[in-house]
């Protein structure tokens, strides 16, 4: 049966054998060293690393994290817990002034009184440095956001009109710190 066997040539260009490999280089090009397919060990270590360097970066960011909220924290509450220091600051001058005029001995009631009026005058600059207005509503409409009525008097003015003020109110910015107390007027009955 050898003797019978024919050889088969292909027709066309010559294929390289699927079995060999690459072809060979063409003139003039320098021979590739041929890329080994990793192993699957080889590939499942590079996975293992790249994953423990990601979580390694992911845990240095939690933590990051976890410390700029914590000095965050700590800066609001000394922020809460300082914020009056400026406002503090400038009350002590108004203090000295009401302690100096009491410490005075065998002054005159004018004396006294001047002394107080000008540590009211102190005070009244401290407010207007710390945005604490005052809300001084005689004559205006009542306004519940602004005002606490007392009490309603019959008046021959407008119905709801503040007639008398028994304590100021205070606004700071415009925040209602205390409503000013007062007395409204009410219709006359005919």
């Amino acid at each position: 049966m050898a003797d019978h066997e024919q050889s088969i040539t292909p027709i066309g260009p010559a294929q390289p054998d699927i079995g060999q490999g690459a072809q060979e280089p063409a003139e003039g090009e320098a021979a590739q060293p041929q890329e080994a397919m990793p192993s699957l060990q080889e590939l499942l270590r590079k996975a293992e690393l790249a994953a423990q360097e990601h979580h390694d970066a992911w845990l240095r960011a939690k933590a990051e994290a976890d410390n700029v909220r914590k000095r965050a924290q700590i800066d609001i509450a000394n922020a809460h817990k300082y914020a009056l220091e400026d406002f503090a600051a400038q009350l002590l001058p108004v203090k000295d002034g009401l302690e100096a005029t009491l410490a005075a001995e065998n002054a005159s009631l004018e004396a006294l009184k001047n002394g107080v009026e000008l540590t009211l005058k102190q005070l009244a600059a401290v407010f207007e440095r710390a945005n604490l207005r005052e809300i001084d509503p005689a004559g205006e409409k009542f306004d519940p956001h602004r005002h606490q009525a007392i009490s309603m008097l019959p008046s021959e003015k407008e119905p709801n009109t503040v007639i008398n003020v028994l304590q100021k109110g205070y606004l700071l910015h415009d925040r209602v710190v205390r409503p000013a107390l007062v007395t409204v007027a009410k219709a006359k009955d005919a």
